[in-house]
């Protein structure tokens, strides 16, 4: 049973006990993240997130945080997103006041040396080379680039390498004091609970500031057409990224969108896998997912293409976007995405670390926290019907747009197909 309390210094807290298991995952979010960033700052979370494993006030050293829970074989990450910053944690439950001490100095004391920034400055832009050595990555990002433009949400998450080396240890340590805070943040710990873990996440967290939050600036969204971004390089295959502005993560309409992302390309008997791969052979992977924001959303299908049929599979997706608002999907196949979702829903929760996201990336959001099975219910009401009211208002020309890497420099040829 979830259970939630908040600090007096804003800090929410939520614990989700799991029974049959000795781990304890802790989850602390921030509240952060490059839509949260100026122009000369991007890439200051992702390498804020970098820089709070390389030393605390008592864990000094570069490795200090890393050799105290390899000792115990902890599992630790993080992650930095449009909206949100976290920080796993992975112990066992005898190890996990050890864990929650060490987390909760990198988020309140974290050393930032400068020594220790200029190395991970140089770890930054070679994860930068990385992403855009990979087009199935980087045509990830060019899409939200041609979706937001020259606005935070239109930015990398990792920076470039022009603002990643113009950053300051002053820039750090003022934009960690500005958003390591209480409120805006979200501590979960899921797995093995112990009765004492309450009073010592508020010896270790209640140090962090009352503050207020700082409010990221709303996202602007002006399209009258399909639009286009052409990235031209000598690949061996085509990437691209071809969908529709949706709906933002406050919507109900999502749970329908996430069934129509289903049908069309989110198994490998939906509808876009078997004409793009299996019937017509045209590339090795087809996937549509969504992605929703506190303010934004979208509904897109990635694609690695070989290169002379870009405009054969362009076409078809269009199709079958087109399709979608103009035949009412049959109950077998609507039953067959939602049993999907609800199989994909179950296999994704069998660890604690996955449960700590699941409920607290809705929580730092401001979303109502929904356990799975309420999820679920909204699932299981949506009908053929509201999957066509809700492609008819997603799938329009006003809304298109595509990404594209590869070796291919007739832009209008290809805009030519962008017909729904």
């Amino acid at each position: 049973m979830l259970r939630k309390f908040v600090l007096d210094n804003g800090l929410r807290v939520l614990f989700f006990p799991m029974k049959n298991t000795e781990a304890v995952t802790s989850l602390f979010l921030a509240g952060t993240g490059s839509k949260y960033e100026t122009r000369k700052l991007s890439g200051i979370s992702h390498l804020l997130e970098h820089l709070i494993f390389r030393g605390t006030k008592n864990y000094p050293k570069p490795i200090s945080i890393s050799q105290a829970l390899d000792e115990v074989g902890g599992f630790y990450n993080a992650f930095t997103d449009k909206e949100v910053l976290g920080i796993i944690f992975k112990t066992s439950s005898e190890n996990f006041n050890l864990a929650l001490r060490i987390l909760a100095e990198m988020v309140s004391s974290p050393l930032l040396n400068k020594d220790e920034l200029i190395k991970e400055k140089r770890v930054v832009i070679e994860e930068i080379n990385m992403r855009e050595d990979d087009p199935q990555i980087l045509i990830l990002d060019l899409w939200e680039t041609l979706l937001y433009g020259d606005q935070p949400a239109g930015w990398q998450v990792i920076g470039s390498r022009k603002t990643v080396n113009k950053i300051s240890q002053k820039d750090l340590f003022n934009y960690s004091k500005n958003f390591f805070i209480g409120k805006g943040s979200v501590l979960i710990i899921v797995g093995d609970i112990k009765k004492d873990m309450e009073k010592n996440i508020k010896k270790n967290f209640s140090i962090l500031s009352s503050k207020e939050r700082i409010k990221k600036e709303p996202v602007e969204e002006h399209q009258q057409e399909p639009k286009i971004l052409l990235r031209f390089k000598e690949t061996d295959q085509t990437h691209l990224c071809l969908g529709v502005r949706t709906f933002d993560t406050f919507s109900d309409k999502k749970y329908a969108l996430a069934l129509i992302a289903s049908l069309l390309g989110g198994m490998m008997s939906s509808r876009l896998f078997v004409e793009i791969r299996e019937k017509k052979g045209l590339a090795y992977y087809v996937r549509t997912s969504c992605e929703h924001y506190t303010d934004t959303g979208y509904l897109m299908t990635h694609a690695g293409l070989n290169n002379t049929k870009v405009f054969e599979a362009v076409e078809i997706i269009c199709k079958e976007y087109q399709r979608l608002k103009t035949e009412r999907v049959t109950k077998k196949e609507l039953d067959k995405a939602k049993e999907n979702l609800k199989g994909r829903l179950k296999l994704g929760l069998e660890t604690s670390d996955s449960f700590a996201s699941f409920f607290g990336l809705q929580e730092v959001i401001g979303q109502e926290v929904l356990t799975p099975q309420q999820q679920w219910q909204k699932i299981a009401k949506i009908t053929p019907d509201d999957i066509l009211k809700i492609a008819k208002e997603v799938f329009r020309p006003d809304r298109l747009n595509l990404a594209l890497i590869g070796p291919h420099k007739k832009e209008k040829e290809i805009k030519k197909t962008l017909n729904i």
